[in-house]
């Protein structure tokens, strides 16, 4: 594992996240179809991990039990060496899709953890502030239909780093944008790690994104999902995408995946 307090020495709060032996499944009528076996994963405070793996193999369950919206079955899940509570504004989940309320403005769209937890009224100045940290703040009265892809994406990330998350969960956030786009938002969401010094999981399906966002790397099984691999990414930010040892691990991440052949 990365030493984070050697990378990251900003990245003090961070929360530390412990998975021991986590294994998952979903009732189906009659019969169980199991998501995640025996997974083991440590986060420590500061770092950010990628989760590489087949489409449904089980990542994004394993975010959302991360994030409390789906129960422990079996397995421990520790954040800061304590048993996770439910839902809590210290972990939050960014989806693929934006998911904007559309008649909220953006304002008010990136308000809302403030107004829920009733601290609005105290604390409005640090909407326009997050909204300044993604570059928004002039969009502040727009509504959703008038943002493009990435702009939208950039409101949920600032509707997410309002609630001053410990841990970012980020579930194929650019997963849906352009190829130049998506370029940019890697860029961004480098910069807003460095900047808040959350921890972070990231699943993704590009493993080059991967390998430039993240410190490590973990590469899972088809379903049920196992760890196979974990890929130290020891190299410092920011990284170019022609890195050869970035091309390296990308290469050996596409052979764990199978498909070497075609790199």
């Amino acid at each position: 594992m990365v030493n984070v307090a050697t990378a990251h020495p900003l990245h003090a709060a961070g929360m530390s996240l412990d998975i021991r032996s986590l294994s998952h499944a979903f009732d189906l009528g009659d019969s169980r179809l199991p998501v995640l076996d025996k997974v083991d994963l440590q986060l420590a405070p500061g770092e950010s991990v990628g989760l590489l793996g087949p489409s449904g193999c089980g990542k994004s369950t394993l975010l959302r039990l991360v994030a409390g919206l789906e129960s422990l079955q079996s397995g421990s899940l520790l954040a800061d060496g304590a048993a996770l509570p439910g839902p809590h504004h210290s972990r939050v989940l960014v989806f693929q899709d934006p998911t904007l309320y559309p008649w909220r403005s953006v304002w008010n769209n990136v308000a809302l953890g403030l107004q829920a937890r009733g601290q609005l009224r105290e604390q409005k100045h640090r909407v326009d502030e997050t909204l300044r940290k993604v570059g928004l703040l002039e969009f502040r009265e727009a509504y959703p239909r008038q943002l493009s892809g990435g702009m939208a994406q950039r409101v949920a990330l600032a509707r997410a780093l309002i609630n001053e998350p410990r841990l970012l969960l980020l579930d194929e956030p650019l997963g849906k944008l352009d190829s130049l786009t998506r370029i940019a938002m890697q860029s961004e969401l480098i910069r807003l790690w460095q900047q808040q010094a959350y921890s972070s999981l990231l699943v993704t399906h590009d493993v080059e994104e991967a390998l430039l966002l993240c410190d490590r790397v973990l590469v899972f099984s088809a379903r049920p999902a196992r760890v196979l691999a974990e890929l130290e990414v020891e190299r410092p930010y920011p990284r170019r995408r022609d890195d050869p040892r970035l091309l390296e691990l990308r290469h050996h991440a596409l052979q764990l995946l199978g498909q070497g052949s075609d790199w």
